[in-house]
């Protein structure tokens, strides 16, 4: 019997849907190969919040928007149902919410991104497919101190007594802060005032401009208002596409995203 035959429904389509069709043995690796696979088919992106379409954070409504409308989102809707198919696997996760200090100046005021600690083999990690920018595309060992390289790119877990955790990334020889958790467990309804903030409030920076990102094999396709740059081998192309029709191909071609034409003027 094929492995899709002995799963709901829904999680053989989530399966489908990031293309993943490796072992089902609740393994580090598969959570890796999992992370992997989803970081490569979904995208980040802030689309309905800048249409002003109101997000749902339930888990129907996610798998609807996700799964079977083959969109992306941000942290709160990506890392909350990356979390519900692996619990639907049998992974033990704890949902988390951390600071981001990547390019700020100065101490972040707000907690306003989703994480996960999940448990694998008896061994606790770092899981994140909700990032916007450069992100670990396997799970990171939640251990003290311990450099991990991935490919061209390295992170690293350090204790910290007033915020936990923080998640620091290698660039040009320097280690710079991305973000910083603690461990204390959040509810589903934790997170709907951050989300809330995110959605509607007039500092945020979600609201100011489109945001895209998804993983490639050669690189990474990001999107920041009306500009899309294709990142491969170290290489950037710059794309401004200058019509609606454009601009939604592009949508398309580079992000998965099937929407209605979107003026990239108002990106």
């Amino acid at each position: 019997m094929k492995w899709e035959e002995s799963l709901k429904p829904e999680v053989a389509a989530y399966l489908e849907r990031i293309a993943y069709d490796g072992p089902l043995d609740g393994s580090a690796e598969m959570l890796a190969e999992l992370q992997h696979a989803h970081l490569h088919a979904v995208p980040y992106e802030n689309l309905d919040i800048l249409n002003g379409v109101p997000l749902s954070l339930e888990p129907g409504a996610l798998w609807d928007k996700i799964v079977r409308r083959r969109r992306g989102g941000y942290c709160f809707e990506l890392n909350a149902l990356f979390a519900w198919l692996l619990r639907e696997l049998g992974y033990p996760v704890t949902d988390l919410v951390a600071r981001f200090w990547r390019d700020e100046t100065s101490l972040p005021p707000k907690r306003r991104h989703h994480v996960l600690k999940v448990e694998a083999e008896g061994r606790f990690y770092l899981c994140d497919v909700g990032v916007g920018g450069s992100v670990p595309r396997r799970p990171l060992l939640i251990e003290d101190g311990l450099g991990q390289p991935q490919g061209d790119e390295c992170y690293r877990l350090d204790r910290d007594a007033a915020f936990g955790w923080f998640l620091s990334e290698r660039k040009k020889g320097e280690w710079g802060r991305v973000y910083s958790f603690t461990e204390e467990p959040q509810l589903a309804d934790d997170y709907i005032f951050a989300s809330y903030w995110c959605q509607y409030a007039p500092d945020s920076p979600f609201r100011a401009e489109t945001k895209l990102a998804i993983c490639t094999p050669e690189g990474r396709n990001t999107g920041a208002g009306g500009e899309i740059r294709l990142f491969r081998n170290g290489n950037v192309t710059v794309l401004q596409p200058a019509t609606k029709a454009e601009y939604a191909a592009a949508l398309a071609e580079y992000f998965g995203i099937v929407v209605a034409d979107v003026d990239p003027a108002a990106q």
